[in-house]
């Protein structure tokens, strides 16, 4: 099973990333609230598991922001605030699940497997669509107004992953990260290139472009406003 874990505290993100790697789990950290929320938005993990307190951005944010993303990835939320009121917040934030601090492995694990179990693979969403564009994840087409269009492997995770984020900003390092898997900037033109040759194939012939260029912050994929 694929686990996130946004934890930033480095002793108990210690602690959870080796107790589940020790269970066969392969897990993903991220320290701060923006690289989680980052890996999050890829929407490739099986599980979730979020500190509500982070830098950057708060746990609660990256749970609604997923969530409006469609990402259903079931997510446990670990805290220090035990009360009823945060438990509430929490859970109607889009979280599964409460754990508070300090807790055993043991509970983190047991809640950990009961929401696996939640969601089988079978029932993950396989068609996208964003307007007339359609994407079909099981099947790997693609058709926009009912004509195919041929994507290299690479294109179809970039659009995957623009169409996952729909009508929301990602970042250059957010596409490299989640779509090329570099956790570092290699100083290529590599997006670029790429988001051009999916322009040319997503948005011509069409009168409506869906791609979009946000100076300054990156891409957004949607019908403009």
């Amino acid at each position: 099973m694929k686990i996130l874990l946004i934890e930033d505290d480095s002793d108990t993100a210690a602690y959870v990333e080796d107790g589940l790697r020790q269970q066969g789990h392969v897990v993903d950290h991220a320290a701060t609230g923006l690289d989680g929320l980052s890996r999050a938005s890829g929407g490739a993990y099986h599980v979730m598991v979020i500190d509500r307190m982070l830098p950057g951005v708060d746990g609660l944010t990256i749970v609604k922001k997923i969530r409006a993303a469609g990402i259903r990835a079931p997510v446990l939320l670990l805290t220090t605030l035990g009360g009823i009121n945060d438990r509430v917040e929490g859970l109607e934030a889009g979280a599964d699940d409460y754990l508070t601090k300090p807790f055993a492995f043991a509970e983190l694990l047991a809640r950990v497997n009961a929401l696996a179990r939640r969601l089988p693979p079978a029932e993950e969403e396989t068609l996208l669509r964003v307007a007339d564009l359609e994407l079909n994840r099981l099947e790997r087409t693609v058709t926009r107004g009912g004509k195919s269009i041929e994507l290299q492997p690479q294109e179809f995770r970039l659009l995957e992953y623009l169409m996952r984020n729909a009508e929301q900003v990602v970042t250059r390092t957010m596409l490299l990260q989640n779509v090329w898997e570099f956790h570092f900037d290699p100083h290529t033109t590599v997006v670029e290139t790429h988001i051009s040759r999916l322009r040319a194939k997503i948005d011509r012939d069409f009168d409506e472009e869906l791609i979009h260029t946000v100076r300054g912050s990156g891409y957004s994929l949607g019908l403009s406003r």
